[in-house]
Formats: structure tokens, C-alpha cells, sequence
């Protein structure tokens, strides 16, 4: 099972596998079918973020640090038990604020420990700052925490303090670049302890558009040298109406682009986490969807706690867990078909999905304008094999008379598509598939299907292999 990640962890020892392999954070391929709660117990926080607002509330808003209320620990395992009981998939608890967990460490540890005590079964989480990760790492370790996040968005204090306009530790309140190399010295300090003591470490850190999109390589390479399991960069969430000072400054979100090109410079030193979905404080369900206000707290702080626990039903939940690892069982093994297939394609492993537009399945012989259904194909350099067929509602060009343009439907069938072989098309759709990574080339009109796929394959990884 893939850990979400292009580099790093080549292979995963059986061990470490265990611990990730229901876990929607640390497994690309368990976030689809693992659920995880996060509880706010904790709303203390030790510094001060400049993309940061936690008493902002909305129930179309995902930011993390946000949530519709804050619990005390016994409410928190109530949540918990009703929550697992309806859903079975349910595999981790973390505890993400709204403020930062290790600054509330009596109501962090203390909802922890009623978890372990009435839920053995779930995995547990925190995720903090690093402020004040370095005193509690060995009772992390004796609760039964064995993942941990810690935010970490530079390693340089110049840029830090541009970040972080205060740090309150041990009783002082530090600014600027004091604060920030403070900050720095602790979280290094902590994601060594955590280590060494083998728990997993997940780092967080928020792209921030002209201030740390320059050094979060170098946080990669540093989370690298340290042993931490996976990087998570995260866009910069900066709408005005958020309150944050970045949003009411003009500080900008990161685009999409931002956040690849800043990913693919750090997935040269450190494995990515690529699936994040950014959770608010007190998400449930699985990563991207929000069934938290399915279980507000009326349903379950009126509960007895024996009324939950026994409603828990461990056994069922065991019985669903096995269910679900036996299917991902089988679609890794399916997996692992298609790439021996890939292999059988290909010299290097190496594909391209290819579209073709053909009335009659046998030849490139449809203008694009008029295509309702593309007929795609997975090619290498050695052979190809037909995939599907996607159909769009309207073609792009009803007739002389009406034209229409449903572009954001054929992009959207044309989604992992990277070649378009087609008898004819016009430059203004030709220009926007471009744009949606997609080339369109006429030059096969009317050959075969089978020599059209292959000979543009061909000539498609001849030129990669030359500009590489």
C-alpha cells in the first residue's frame, strides 16, 4: 500500500506498515476507505500565526483551526463512541485544536487516555505546534500515540518572523526573530525525540506566496536528515473575509500551480503527503467530506457513558475493519496487474492515456466539433490497450448554425488524457485543451486506430526522452 508519497520510502518496513495501513493521513490508499474524528478539546494556543484565525466559523469552512464548538474530555470520548458506532470505518482520533494540543496538555491527555481506556481499537493523534513538543514526547509515547503532525514552515528566522508574530514560552512572550528561532530549536528539538522514540511524524507546512515558498525545500531536506515519515505542504488559505492578518494584509491563497511547483521541488528530498484535504478542528468522516454535523452535541453529551460504550460494538467494528482491509487487499492486487500490464507496454513502465475520436472504432476519422464519446487507450512504447470509452452531453459544435461551447465537460472527460488523436480540430478548442495538459494532433486523419495510438506514443516518449 502507497504511502502517498513519489520519493523517500522506496519500500516500508512491516512494522511501519501496520501503522499506517488504516490510516487516511500516512496511506494515500487508506484515506478512501479509513474515516478519522478530531476533537477540539483544545483551544489554548502558545504563539500567534499570521494565517491563522481560530474564532472564525462557518459550516462551509475547512480550515483547519476552526470548529462549531470545543469539548471537555469526557464529552469528546461520548462523541467519539457514538461517532464509531455508526461508522465502522472509523480508524483515528486526533486531537487539532482549534488552538494547539500541547498547550492544553491536561485536556489532551486526559480525552486521550478515556479513548484508549473505552475505544482500544482506534489509532491515536495530535498535532501541535512544536513549542512544547520536546517535554512531552515520553508521555505521547506512554499514552499510545504513535503519529504525530508538527507544523514546521521554515527553518530560517528571518523568514519565520515574518510568520509568527509572537511565541509565549515559559512565561515570556518572544517577537520577531527571537521568537521564531525559538520556535524553530523546539520543533527540531521534539521531531528528533519523536524519532528516536519511533513515532511517526507527519510535518506540516502552509505555502505561503513571497515569503516561505523559497525555503520549504530546504525544510524538506532538513525532515529528510531527521527521519520524519512524510511532508505535508499545504496552500496558504487567505480570503479576506477569513480575518486572518495574511488575508487582511493582501497577502494572496497559493494557487494550484504554486502548490505543484512547490511540491515537486521538495519531493526531490522528502515523501509527500498528496491527499490532504485541510480538516477543520472537529472533522469527521473520511478525508473530504465533513459529517460532523451529523453528530452535534445534543446526541450524544446527554448519554450515559455505558449507553455509548456498549453502542460502540468493538467486535462489528473489528468485523468491518477486516472487510474493508480484504478489499483493498484485492484492488491492490489489481494493482499490481496493471502495472505487470504497463510493464507488457512498455520498455521503461512508463504510459500515456491517448483519446481518439472515430465514428466507427477502427480509424481516426471524427472531426472534434461533432465527438460525443473519445475512445481512450493506454500506450507505451511497445503496445497499447483499449481503457474506455467517455461520452459528453454535447459535442463542441452543434452545426453551422448553433454553436455551443461545453468545454468544462470534455476537459473533464478529457481529465487524464494527454494526447488527443482526432481528423480535424479548430484552434480556439485546440488552444484549451492545451492549456488543460492535453495535445491535439490531426496528423493520423483517417489511419488506422492502431497505428495512429502507437506511432503518436511513440513519438510522444521519443520527445520526452529527448528534452529530458
Amino acid at each position: 500500500m502507497g504511502c502517498g508519497c513519489s520519493t523517500g520510502h522506496e519500500t516500508i518496513d512491516d512494522k511501519t506498515m501496520s501503522m499506517i495501513n488504516d490510516h487516511p493521513c500516512y496511506s494515500k490508499d487508506a484515506h478512501n476507505h479509513f474515516a478519522r474524528i478530531h476533537l477540539p478539546v483544545a483551544p489554548a494556543c502558545n504563539i500567534q500565526c499570521n494565517y491563522c484565525n481560530r474564532k472564525y466559523d462557518c459550516s462551509n469552512e475547512s480550515r483547519p483551526g476552526v470548529t462549531s464548538e470545543k469539548l471537555k474530555p469526557l464529552d469528546g470520548l461520548k462523541k467519539v463512541l457514538l461517532v464509531g458506532s455508526e461508522i465502522k470505518n472509523l480508524s483515528v482520533v486526533g486531537i487539532a485544536g482549534p488552538g494547539d494540543a500541547l498547550a492544553n496538555p491536561q485536556k489532551t491527555f486526559e480525552t486521550l487516555d478515556l479513548i484508549r481506556e473505552h475505544a482500544p481499537d482506534l489509532k491515536l493523534c495530535l498535532s501541535t505546534n512544536g513549542l512544547k513538543l520536546p517535554e512531552f514526547v515520553e508521555k505521547i509515547k506512554e499514552t499510545g500515540v504513535d503519529h504525530i503532525t508538527v507544523t514546521i514552515n521554515t527553518i530560517d528566522p528571518k523568514v519565520g518572523a515574518q510568520i509568527y508574530p509572537w511565541v509565549y514560552f515559559e512565561g515570556k512572550r518572544y517577537k520577531g526573530e527571537e521568537a521564531a528561532a525559538l520556535l524553530l530549536s523546539k520543533q527540531l528539538e521534539g521531531i528528533q525525540k519523536c524519532v528516536e522514540a519511533g513515532i511517526l511524524v507527519k510535518a506540516n507546512s502552509v505555502l505561503i506566496p513571497g515569503i516561505n515558498e523559497d525555503d520549504l525545500p530546504n525544510v524538506s531536506k532538513k525532515l529528510r536528515e531527521m527521519g520524519v515519515f512524510l511532508h505535508n505542504i499545504m496552500p496558504l488559505l487567505s480570503e479576506p473575509e477569513f480575518g486572518t492578518y495574511f488575508g487582511l494584509n493582501g497577502v494572496p491563497s497559493a494557487t494550484e500551480e504554486q502548490l505543484q511547483k512547490a511540491q515537486a521541488a521538495c519531493g526531490m528530498d522528502m515523501s509527500l503527503m498528496t491527499h490532504c484535504k485541510q480538516c477543520r478542528a472537529d472533522a469527521v468522516g473520511i478525508l473530504g467530506e465533513d459529517r460532523s454535523a451529523e453528530f452535534e452535541s445534543p446526541m450524544y453529551k446527554g448519554k450515559e457513558l455505558e449507553e455509548l460504550v456498549a453502542l460502540y460494538d468493538i467486535e462489528g467494528r473489528k468485523a468491518a475493519k477486516a472487510k474493508i482491509e480484504g478489499f483493498m487487499q484485492i484492488l491492490k492486487e489489481a494493482n499490481e496487474r496493471v502495472e505487470a500490464e504497463k510493464k507488457m507496454l512498455s520498455t521503461t513502465g512508463e504510459t500515456v492515456i491517448v483519446a481518439v475520436t472515430s465514428s466507427d472504432m477502427a480509424t481516426v476519422n471524427e472531426h472534434f466539433g461533432t465527438v460525443k464519446e473519445f475512445l481512450l487507450y493506454e500506450a507505451g512504447d511497445m503496445g497499447f490497450r483499449f481503457l474506455t470509452k467517455r461520452s459528453v452531453a454535447n459535442g463542441y459544435c452543434a452545426g453551422p448554425d448553433s454553436c455551443e461551447n461545453p468545454m468544462d465537460e470534455i476537459k473533464t472527460a478529457l481529465r487524464d488524457v494527454k494526447l488527443l488523436l482526432t481528423a480535424k480540430i479548430g484552434g480556439c478548442p485546440q488552444d484549451a485543451l492545451k492549456e488543460a495538459g492535453v495535445v491535439s494532433i490531426e496528423k493520423y486523419a483517417k489511419l488506422p486506430i492502431s497505428e495512429a495510438v502507437m506511432g503518436a506514443a511513440k513519438e510522444h516518449f521519443s520527445k520526452e526522452a529527448e528534452e529530458g
